[in-house]
């Protein structure tokens, strides 16, 4: 009865921890941060810096519509799919160096979002061009 007892018990726990770490976990994904220090205009040329590892940081960007744009990837020992950008819209497919900055002239975006994907469209990243 008491090893009955102690297994319900134990099992309670686990679950009540799985289930507030799965609530925590999920809100990160659903809502991801939009980094507005990620956007920097050097010489007339609007530069967004986006880190490629497990995916891509920040996952949204917040920019100005309408001025000449690099985006630029910085790789640290990156082995993952991320590796390999993705602009289905502009017919852009890029494979980054494991380690390094790698910069992609877009030209000067409409207002709208541009998407962006990795090699195995699994990381997925964003940038709303606003007027």
């Amino acid at each position: 009865m008491k090893l009955t007892l102690l297994s319900i018990g134990i099992a309670i726990a686990l679950i009540s921890g799985a289930f507030i770490l799965t609530q925590k976990s999920g809100t990160d994904t659903e809502t991801p941060a939009i980094a507005k220090n990620n956007v920097t205009i050097v010489d007339g040329v609007q530069i967004i810096e986006i880190s490629a590892k497990a995916g891509y940081e920040p996952r949204k960007s917040t920019a100005k519509a309408g001025i000449p744009t690099v985006l630029r990837f910085d790789t640290n020992g990156t082995f993952d799919c991320s590796a390999s950008v993705n602009i289905p819209s502009m017919d852009i497919r890029k494979t980054l160096p494991q380690t390094g900055s790698t910069d992609i002239a877009i030209g000067s975006p409409k207002e709208g979002v541009f998407q962006g994907t990795c090699g195995m469209g699994m990381y997925p990243f964003e940038v709303d061009f606003q007027g």
